[in-house]
């Protein structure tokens, strides 16, 4: 028989899970962001930095001693992370690796002939030029092997030598060894990633169990969709082969919905008690990037805290309902509104233009003063001096 677990027992589980009923002010340092990164799975890459890039954000939203270089020295000198992809472009521990093999495999047989397709004649040679410049010459940005005469476009304009370091990288020949001014470095991954894991090797079986239970522990609970989707190295037809191999360590648990509607799910039984003692978050307001893996899953978000939210850097600014880019705000075990705002840098400010909350959230006094101690703490993180609270940012 399944096991009820209400609303508010799943919302702090998930929070827990991710990282966010953590002392926000705790000493983390750099064993600990590694640890952090660790029991997240993974921390998304965004290029856009309206107030600060997505990685550094989702970071400091769990932890306000985060520090950029401690970051920094495990990608590029201790080596302990790598970038890839998980559903996106994300940071993932090294020790990980072995098992991106099969995904790097699974990439290659499904995009080789596409990609000679669209690039058409030349692209074989140019995968065999750019591996070979790169073995013999070292570590090179893409902007590197641009022919003189090509015109630069989208990615459906890049140069075949582009597509080649690209298709190197998804499949796991190269890795991106640093980024200058955000752009990615490639070299040869035997360079980049730590020996003891760059030679690793698991099983087909192997890589399934680990995939699936690594997801669902860091979900907490979870369908066999959900973990599937969770890093997206396993299909679902292979998640849910995996959980009914796997039924004598799972407990069916139906997870309380704001809709009233529960959701059958699976949770490792072992881990099911210390998963219910799951404290408390703390109360204060964080500002979440809207890449933040507590709402990656925009459906799981909706189910769990009522809260519909999307990203409109793509819609026609007169279509958007809210803004560029706004982010969401976390209180306690609740995600009580959004905020525009953006880092002006020449101004040395936190610019925000508007504060929406949701329906029963009310703008008490000491909600708004709990909420300008979070903008203040991030103003500091994203390096400006104040904050300007533009006229009718209330609403």
């Amino acid at each position: 028989m399944a096991i009820p677990i209400s609303n508010p027992h799943a919302r702090r589980i998930f929070l827990e899970r991710q990282g966010l009923s953590r002392p926000p002010h705790k000493a983390l340092g750099r064993d600990g962001l590694y640890g952090l990164i660790h029991d997240l799975g993974f921390v998304q890459v965004d290029s856009i930095q309206v107030v600060e890039r997505a990685h550094h954000q989702i970071l400091f939203s769990r932890s306000q001693t985060y520090r950029r270089e401690d970051l920094l020295h495990l990608l590029e000198k201790d080596r302990s992370l790598f970038e890839h992809w998980t559903h996106d472009a994300s940071i993932i521990p090294s020790a990980f690796f072995p098992y991106w093999k099969h995904r790097f495999r699974r990439r290659e047989a499904k995009i080789l002939e596409n990609w000679r397709k669209w690039q058409g004649e030349g692209f074989d040679q140019a995968f065999v030029e750019t591996y070979e410049r790169i073995r013999s010459g070292g570590p090179i940005l893409s902007r590197d092997v641009k022919a003189e005469d090509h015109k630069s476009g989208g990615w459906w304009n890049w140069h075949p030598n582009k597509t080649a370091l690209e298709f190197l990288w998804h499949t796991g020949k190269l890795s991106i060894a640093r980024r200058e001014n955000f752009q990615k470095v490639y070299d040869l991954s035997e360079r980049v990633i730590p020996g003891e894991h760059h030679a690793g090797e698991v099983d087909h079986d192997s890589f399934v169990d680990w995939a699936c239970r690594a997801a669902l522990t860091r979900l907490g609970f979870a369908t066999s969709g959900e973990i599937a989707a969770f890093f997206d190295i396993v299909t679902p037809d292979e998640a849910k082969a995996w959980v009914t191999a796997h039924r004598e360590e799972l407990e069916e648990v139906l997870i309380g919905t704001v809709d009233g509607k529960p959701r059958p799910s699976f949770a490792f039984a072992a881990s099911l008690p210390a998963l219910l003692d799951a404290p408390e978050p703390p109360a204060r307001i964080r500002v979440l990037s809207p890449f933040d893996p507590l709402i990656r899953d925009r459906n799981r978000t909706e189910r769990l805290f009522g809260f519909f939210y999307r990203i409109e850097v793509f819609v026609p600014e007169a279509k958007r309902q809210y803004g560029y880019y706004v982010f969401p705000l976390l209180e306690g075990d609740r995600l009580i509104g959004r905020i525009d705002m953006k880092a002006d840098r020449k101004a040395g400010a936190l610019d925000v233009k508007r504060l929406w909350l949701e329906p029963g959230v009310r703008p008490s006094a000491g909600r708004l003063e709990r909420l300008q101690a979070e903008l203040g703490r991030l103003a500091r993180f994203a390096g400006v001096e104040q904050v300007i609270l533009r006229n009718g940012w209330l609403g």
